[in-house]
């Protein structure tokens, strides 16, 4: 796979649509042309204790940050035409179909790609969890659950063996 979107989203609490961060590595041509990430005020606004210490996010990181259609405004035109790729797809594409639930949004039916169940499939690894994988790859992953650095990880990921 040379041409695709590698996105990644944090949440604020057990709800799908409290994403708090994402981010976006776009990939064209086998290279990476652009990246975005963004802090993103969630909904419901407030935080668990157990993301908090996945992320380090929390509600004084958000608050006063764009909402999700604000922010998804801009991430629109980057991945116009793109498939998505995720780390364990199941969870990246919920939360996407559910921040775009939650705002009323209409959901483009985006396609998505699992660097999980791919890593699973092309790794022989114990564990296939992003950093591993990522590291199988050849890519040292730095700052572990943070949506960009977790975005290029996917990519790396993806460039291997998608």
């Amino acid at each position: 796979m040379q041409d695709f979107v590698a996105i990644d989203f944090e949440t604020a609490n057990g709800r799908r649509c409290s994403v708090c961060s994402v981010g976006v590595v776009v990939v064209r041509g086998g290279e990476i042309v652009d990246k975005f990430y963004s802090l993103i005020q969630p909904t419901p606004n407030y935080y668990n204790r157990w993301t908090t210490e996945v992320h380090g996010l929390t509600r004084h990181d958000t608050d006063g940050q764009p909402t999700f259609p604000e922010v998804w405004a801009r991430i629109e035109p980057l991945i116009q035409g793109l498939p998505l790729v995720a780390h364990n797809r199941p969870f990246d594409q919920s939360c996407l179909k559910a921040v775009f639930a939650e705002y009323g949004m209409e959901y483009p039916d985006y396609e998505f790609y699992c660097t999980l169940a791919a890593s699973r499939r092309h790794l022989d690894i114990p564990s296939h969890q992003l950093h591993l994988s990522a590291a199988a790859c050849g890519y040292n992953m730095e700052n572990h659950h943070h949506a960009l650095a977790d975005a290029e990880a996917c990519a790396a990921i993806a460039l291997k063996i998608l």
